[in-house]
């Protein structure tokens, strides 16, 4: 399987994923208050936000991981792409994706659905977000990993159209066509 087989772009609602985990558009408290932080929370009940209060304020550029309370993936990985209130760097995104790819990899997730980090509330452009996270993706699988497939479940057409040109584009200059990762050890 090439790695352009392993990332899929698809519009929909990231909360509907049958994966090992989801990945949380989150500022670095864990508060899911608003945006898809706030859909999570109504959608998952409050067992999710209480393991968030136990995890407590995380590093911008961090993840955390946390169980799924209702909704149909196994595990939410909040992605703290901004402070609360603030807005997503560069440097920011670019760790909290690697961050939620290695911690998905340690868990040995098979799975994992992203949405696009940042875009909302924390208001970082699209085509940049689409560029840094399918990098930081494609790195992330030239290395040795557990993720066999990696979903990008965007909101609407104009996020979707913004993840299929930076892909195409990726496909052009020849950064999909690497050889087969390393899987990872047991």
């Amino acid at each position: 399987m090439s790695l352009a087989d392993k990332i899929v772009l698809q519009q929909g609602d990231l909360t509907e994923m049958d994966t090992d985990a989801i990945v949380n558009a989150a500022n670095n408290d864990l508060q899911l208050g608003g945006g898809l932080a706030g859909v999570i929370r109504r959608k998952c009940g409050d067992s999710v936000q209480r393991e968030c209060n136990e995890i407590g304020a995380i590093p911008v550029g961090g993840a955390a991981i946390t169980t799924a309370g209702k909704i149909r993936a196994r595990h939410i990985i909040h992605a703290a792409s901004m402070q609360l209130g603030g807005h997503t760097t560069t440097r920011a995104l670019r760790t909290a994706t690697a961050h939620s790819l290695r911690i998905a990899s340690e868990r040995r997730l098979r799975t994992l659905a992203f949405p696009a980090i940042g875009t909302g509330i924390g208001g970082f452009p699209l085509s940049e977000c689409a560029a840094i996270m399918l990098e930081e993706t494609v790195r992330h699988l030239k290395g040795p990993t557990t993720l066999e497939r990696i979903y990008f479940v965007l909101f609407d057409a104009k996020a979707l159209g913004a993840f299929e040109k930076v892909m195409a584009e990726m496909k052009e200059r020849g950064e999909l066509d690497a050889g087969e990762p390393v899987a990872a050890s047991s």
